[in-house]
């Protein structure tokens, strides 16, 4: 709901915090539409979705929610799979989901996925994007696969090079508005911040839309229907209500609200960083991007989730409610009713290009460095995910990079590493890792290997948890061990602080174990 805190709002900065935003969303939407294999419509009808209803009810007021790039690979495999007439069924699934997450406040749980996994489903989503987009954007058909989209990019360079001989395909022009495209949305990045006020993807259509209609090049446009409300199938066709119970269309709802749940609190988290305002409330947003997909479904349009490249916009635009993320909805649905048929002149070579440097960016290179400083394991990770997802599809990559993550934690939850080593006065021990119950038998049974009447030292600064358990199997190990004649310090100035409580207890029984060994001597 509105925010109910009462304060003065610059309707001003809302407004034209919204026509910006607007701005950009407006060639995403239409990109990310084609990419799915949608219409050109269903994007724009989820973008006002996404700003009038979601923004109403949004957790997180600076958040500008509509059609995802992240979205992309699940909502092709949806359509190409059971049909773009039955997608409205799974993203109404979806945000039923969503409902149950903010209904049941999980809405946190999903920042719990490790980070390798989120960067490596982000990575990706963006090889996958700028793979199958960069064949479109020289009016070439995308392959199969991604491998065979990555394989091929040399086969679409050729063509988008060589003009054809006596082709009725002109790759080469197609080539020439999305290179055009590419060019203005790269130099934008080198102009001072006042000339960014209009967005770069914006200006870039624009001028592919007049090179390619003043020099009526053959190349593909986007096609709009006579109606542009045509492509809402639950309305215009019968649903089937049967198929909410199919498991094919759960699973794949369930997968959907997931990818769309994470990508809304990533977005929502990075939008927190960037103002001081009001911090999201997780739940809230859940429900609000529930509400959304519920809508998005029934109209049979694409999914919402939270999305960065606007959010941040509105926020750098200087918004501080919600109203200029309600405005930006307003505005998409008064163009799509009143000027409709622009659309047709927009080369789609032009938005594969939007979408080509959008998948580019979400290859985050920063990344893998940042996740190497958390240590090699991560990088792993990071890898296996992306690898799976290039592969083997968005869902099975996640859920490969999710059990490897947690053979990680349950390897460095359970694992015990005992280092002997004999120096010139004494034998020094280092433990290693995770001592718990566990790994009992191990730690007992590289403490049996050990020479008799020896000096030995106990390190632990090395170790990142000990239990109970294993503390009393050192304290029983050193009283036999000195009964026999050797000598055993527990180094216990090496314990970190986190393992500061067992100092006391373990200082108490090594008294008991000097007065039991005088007890001894004096017998």
């Amino acid at each position: 709901m509105p925010d109910s805190k009462k304060r003065k709002v610059n309707w001003n900065k809302e407004f034209f915090s919204g026509f910006v935003v607007f701005l950009v969303a407006l060639p995403l939407s239409l990109g990310i539409s084609l990419a799915t294999g949608a219409s050109s419509t269903a994007g724009l009808i989820s973008a006002i979705i996404g700003g009038v209803i979601v923004g109403f009810f949004s957790g997180c007021p600076l958040q500008v929610s509509g059609p995802a790039a992240g979205l992309i690979t699940l909502v092709a495999a949806a359509i190409n799979e059971h049909g773009i007439e039955n997608l409205g069924m799974i993203v109404f699934l979806a945000g039923g989901i969503q409902l149950l997450f903010g209904y049941f406040k999980i809405g946190q749980i999903f920042r719990a996925v490790a980070p390798a996994i989120i960067q490596g489903m982000l990575t990706g989503i963006g090889i996958v994007i700028f793979a199958s987009q960069f064949h479109l954007m020289v009016d070439d058909s995308p392959r199969n696969s991604t491998i065979q989209n990555l394989i091929s990019i040399p086969e679409s360079i050729i063509k988008g090079i060589m003009p054809p001989e006596g082709g009725e395909t002109y790759h080469h022009l197609a080539a020439i508005i999305g290179s055009v495209t590419m060019l203005i949305i790269i130099l934008f990045n080198f102009l001072p911040k006042k000339f960014k006020v209009i967005p770069s993807s914006l200006v870039a259509v624009v001028v592919a839309m007049l090179i390619a209609n003043l020099n009526q090049m053959p190349i593909n446009f986007i096609q709009v229907p006579n109606n542009i409300f045509s492509d809402i199938h639950i309305i215009t066709h019968a649903p089937d209500f049967s198929k909410l119970l199919d498991s094919s269309f759960l699973f794949a709802a369930t997968i959907m609200a997931f990818v769309a749940s994470a990508e809304t609190l990533l977005t929502a988290t990075a939008v927190d960083q960037m103002h001081t305002g009001k911090r999201t409330r997780y739940n809230k947003e859940i429900f609000a991007q529930g509400i959304g997909n519920m809508i998005a479904g029934i109209l049979g349009v694409l999914p919402i989730s939270g999305v960065i490249v606007r959010s941040a916009t509105n926020v750098q635009t200087g918004a501080k409610t919600r109203y200029s993320t309600i405005f930006h909805g307003i505005l998409i649905l008064i163009f799509i009713l009143i000027f409709p048929y622009a659309l047709s002149y927009i080369p789609k070579a032009s938005l594969a290009a939007i979408l080509v440097y959008t998948g580019y960016k979400l290859i985050n290179f920063r990344a893998m460095k940042t996740l190497l400083n958390f240590g090699f394991s991560e990088l792993i990770i990071y890898f296996i995910t992306v690898f799976g997802i290039i592969t083997h599809g968005l869902l099975e990559g996640i859920l490969i990079g999710l059990i490897v993550s947690v053979a990680k934690l349950l390897y460095l939850t359970t694992h015990l590493e005992v280092k002997v080593r004999e120096k010139e006065d004494h034998i020094k021990v280092d433990l290693k890792g995770t001592a718990n119950f566990i790994n009992l038998p191990s730690l007992a049974e590289e403490f049996e290997e050990i020479p008799q009447k020896e000096i030995v030292k106990i390190h632990f600064d090395k170790l990142s948890y000990i239990d109970h358990a294993c503390l009393d199997f050192l304290i029983s190990w050193e009283r036999q061990y000195e009964k026999l004649g050797g000598r055993v310090f527990l180094e216990l100035h090496t314990l970190s602080d986190r393992l500061s409580k067992f100092k006391d207890p373990i200082t108490e029984e090594k008294k008991k174990i000097k007065e039991e060994n005088k007890t001894s001597e004096r017998s």
